[in-house]
């Protein structure tokens, strides 16, 4: 079809004239609504930003570098905009003594500022202390 015929189809019908592939000979052109294929495309390329939950767990006689190393790793977790769950194992005697394991918890949120909220405060469930930060 010759491109004077193509643009007055085109034109007819209320949609644009697209050349889609210039390089092969004869050109290779499609009637279409421009503005709707360029929205299309858009629409496809946007990136979407998945939450994860990444775990740190911890134990009730931590020593204090290894808590400052947990912590940096939370605090990584929040900046890359993820949830961060940390969760502790009681074993054995240490049931006993679960306000050990919540003191550690507290330290925990002492040395990670306030970047973040608190989406579930430390608990005891079972043999398990679990608490869940999120970023602001």
């Amino acid at each position: 079809m010759s491109v004077r015929d193509a643009l007055r189809l085109a034109e007819e019908r209320g949609l644009d004239l697209v050349e889609v592939a210039p390089n092969s000979v004869p050109p290779v052109c499609k009637i279409m609504d421009f503005g709707k294929y360029k929205y299309q495309l858009a629409k496809k390329h946007t990136v979407r930003k998945t939450i994860e939950v990444k775990e740190v767990k911890l134990r009730p006689q931590i020593d204090e570098h290894d808590l400052e190393l947990k912590a940096r790793n939370v605090r990584r977790f929040l900046d890359e905009g993820n949830k961060a769950k940390i969760s502790m194992l009681l074993r054995g005697r240490e049931m006993v003594r679960p306000d050990l394991g919540m003191k550690v918890f507290e330290r925990l949120t002492q040395l990670l500022d306030g970047k973040f909220n608190i989406e579930q405060t430390p608990r005891l469930e079972g043999n398990h202390i679990n608490m869940v930060i999120a970023p602001k």
